[in-house]
């Protein structure tokens, strides 16, 4: 019978605050509970693999049937190894799991991994037996990874915590890359296919139902880990928003890139998602903000999942900025390249004049501008290849530099005379990002990639990659303007409903422009309003429980004549009676007709995980059927703002298109980052925010609310 020497590392004490995670993730003991040499069992894999691929702590199996596992002495139960462990496995059913897991707490156990299944993912009674595993978690203030999970592995350290058998088909090279996932299939999936691809990981890890330790501790965990400078994360959903944020703050924090792949982008995937592994998928367009905001890369397929993972792995930084080269031996290819280069965000600088004449001078039917095109002529003249990528990355012009080279990695004679051409360019500009597109086996990627070269089978997947990576950092999401004051936030928790007038009232309150407006009980006030504005005005019912006034006539546009309001008062107050009999009739709102600015819709709604979310979008059509919106956690600054203005599709409407003024996108910015603070100090009081038209007048002339929505959040009856 043996044990393994006690793991030697520096670790678990090099990280200050993070010891509890620390022992969970480089153990120097682990008990196996359920441990078995029948490898039909779960509890036998994770043993195998420990024994199998060399890990160098202390090994316990635990199996009160068994008086040695693999030639192991195993244990009864973790009490009688005699010593605290830093790590337990529980590889047995859930009818005992959770008794085991509690006597291992109770005897030193300081984390714990628990494979078993039969939890929330079945319903409400196993959502009862996961409360207690959290419980017990708690209580002890011992981290538990799982339930219904498939473990993690320490590829450096070669610990394999897992039943997931993948790794016997070969081991995942130790590198950078530290991989969490909700899903264990995708996980397995991942790591056979990092082991394909060459994704060197420093940590794999599978959360399941996260019980205790979820996927948001992992990577704010990884964040801190020195052995680990890019982070891969796979969401299922979320269910605490403050802590993702937190992860994802201190990733970026620490210069380490988080590539995301988020299922349930749709409202089909969104469903599937709800049921597998207990997760909440939550609205996408609020992860696509949080993940925008914090800076995380975006990917929406597996092969950009790994494309994006791996290329930061490689070159150990992002592109200095989004202006990209193209070299290509094919004008056709090079073409296709620039479409794809404009769809991620790339900008095609040309080449200077001087540097066009040179290459044309070299090949007069050469492409000498961006895409630079050397044609087939660089088969008899490899030194094209240096001379075009020099001038190129010497020029200034560029900060990545792609290079597409067809099936040339497959020629035995013409591949070592490209290879040597690439190195040299890689070694007099170092400063730029390059990538090269070609055909050629597995195993010549590493000189290149050694090298800090970028290797891609398919050109536009390499330009995906580096459009994804040179994304420019986003701004703080921090807030510097004031907070509503106290009488804002009290009046907003005297009202448990709005009319249109207190909500325009409220925003004016908060530093909002909003129209100006008078309530009216009758015809009589709203002829004087008239008289007041001098028309044309606009007549809307006033009533707490219409939200939507058009719907049942409730609103009369361009109004002249006392004679035109008077008809229009009684018109709707008339309607109002008809279509919702049991509405609280409060009279009209009359305010004056507002011109010429560019209509759009600010929102306010507060996520039940991510608390305060703003949106802005161009009104009318724009958010109506092609959806062009953006949004942003609360609360933000004016860089967020104007960079949510900026991400809008019809954002040129904003800016003067088609012969119409400038208009006043500062303005615009403002009550954005109003929003945002109205957000984040009346969450706990307010359900949403509708401004809706909000419009933006010509540069320098501000902004107006002309129509305000307030939904009151439910308040807890007090005894």
């Amino acid at each position: 019978m043996r044990e393994g020497p006690m793991l030697q590392t520096t670790a678990v004490d090099a990280l200050p605050g993070q010891d509890t995670l620390a022992r969970m993730f480089s153990p120097r003991s682990i008990a196996i509970i359920g441990a078995s040499s029948a490898m039909h069992k779960i509890g036998a894999v994770p043993l195998a693999h420990l024994v199998r691929h060399g890990y160098r702590g202390k090994i316990f199996p635990v199996n009160p049937n068994a008086g040695e596992i693999l030639g192991l002495r195993a244990y009864p139960d973790v009490k009688s190894i005699g010593e605290p462990v830093d790590l337990v496995v529980v590889a047995v059913p859930a009818a005992v799991a959770g008794a085991a897991v509690e006597e291992a707490a109770a005897a030193g156990a300081r984390s714990a991994v628990i494979f078993t299944s039969g939890y929330a993912e079945i319903g409400p009674e196993g959502a009862r037996a996961q409360e207690q595993l959290a419980e017990i978690a708690r209580r002890y203030g011992m981290p538990i990874l799982g339930p219904n999970c498939l473990g993690f592995m320490n590829v450096r350290e070669r610990l394999y915590a897992t039943f997931s058998p993948v790794p016997f088909a070969g081991l995942v090279e130790a590198g950078n890359v530290g991989m969490v996932s909700q899903s264990g299939a995708f996980a397995a999936y991942a790591y056979s296919l990092a082991r394909e691809r060459g994704v060197p990981l420093s940590y794999w890890i599978s959360t399941g139902n996260q019980c205790s330790v979820d996927v948001a501790a992992c990577i704010e965990w990884l964040a801190d880990d020195p052995h680990t400078s890019v982070i891969m994360a796979y969401l299922e959903g979320c269910r605490d928003g403050e802590a993702l944020k937190r992860a994802l703050s201190r990733a970026r924090e620490a210069g380490k890139p988080v590539v995301v792949t988020k299922v349930g982008r749709t409202d089909s995937g969104a469903r599937a998602a709800a049921s597998h592994t207990a997760a909440l998928a939550g609205n996408d367009a609020i992860y696509d903000a949080l993940f925008r905001q914090y800076d995380a890369i975006r990917a929406l397929t597996i092969d950009d999942f790994f494309n994006f993972g791996h290329a930061l792995s490689v070159l150990g930084r992002r592109p200095a900025g989004q202006r990209l080269g193209v070299l290509t031996v094919s004008g056709g290819v090079g073409a296709l390249m620039a479409d794809a280069a404009e769809e991620s965000g790339l900008s095609l600088p040309e080449l200077p004049p001087e540097a066009q004449d040179a290459i044309v001078e070299r090949v007069p039917f050469a492409g000498p501008k961006n895409p630079v095109d050397v044609t087939g002529q660089v088969t008899t003249e490899p030194d094209l290849l240096d001379f075009a990528g020099e001038l190129m990355g010497r020029s200034g012009c560029y900060d990545s530099l792609v290079v597409f080279l067809a099936a040339a990695g497959l020629s035995d004679t013409l591949w070592p005379q490209f290879l040597d051409r690439i190195m040299r360019t890689r070694q007099r500009v170092p400063e730029i990002v390059m990538a090269i597109c070609t055909l050629m086996p597995p195993d010549q990627r590493k000189p290149l990639e050694d090298a800090g070269v970028l290797v891609f089978d398919d050109p536009t997947a390499a330009i995906r990659t580096l459009g994804a990576i040179s994304r420019p950092p986003a701004p703080s999401a921090v807030c510097n303007a004031a907070p509503p004051d106290v009488g804002l936030l009290a009046a907003i928790q005297r009202t448990s409903e709005f009319t249109e007038a207190q909500a325009l009232g409220l925003l004016r309150q908060a530093g909002f422009p909003v129209v100006d407006h008078v309530s009216c009980d009758s015809a009589d006030d709203a002829c004087r309003a008239l008289e007041k504005f001098g028309g044309p005005v606009v007549v809307k019912l006033q009533s707490p429980d219409v939200l939507h006034k058009s719907d049942i006539g409730g609103v009369k546009l361009g109004l002249r004549t006392p004679e035109e309001v008077r008809r229009a008062f009684e018109e709707i107050v008339t309607s109002a009676r008809t279509h919702a009999p049991d509405a609280r009739i409060e009279g009209a709102l009359v305010a004056p007709m507002v011109r010429d600015g560019v209509e759009c819709i600010l929102g306010l709604h507060i996520d039940p995980v991510f608390g305060p979310v703003v949106m802005v979008g161009l009104g009318g059509v724009m958010v109506e059927v092609l959806r062009d919106v953006s949004f942003r956690l609360a609360p933000f600054d004016h860089a967020t703002a104007h960079e949510m203005i900026a991400s809008l599709k019809g954002k040129d409407l904003l800016h003067g298109a088609r012969g119409r003024p400038k208009a006043d996108v500062s303005a615009l910015a403002d009550a954005l980052v109003r929003l945002s603070q109205i957000g984040a100090a009346a969450q706990e009081h307010v359900r949403s925010i509708e401004i809706n038209p909000f419009l933006v007048l010509a540069e320098g002339l501000g902004a107006v609310a002309v129509d305000a929505v307030i939904e009151c959040a439910e308040q807890e009856t007090k005894p």
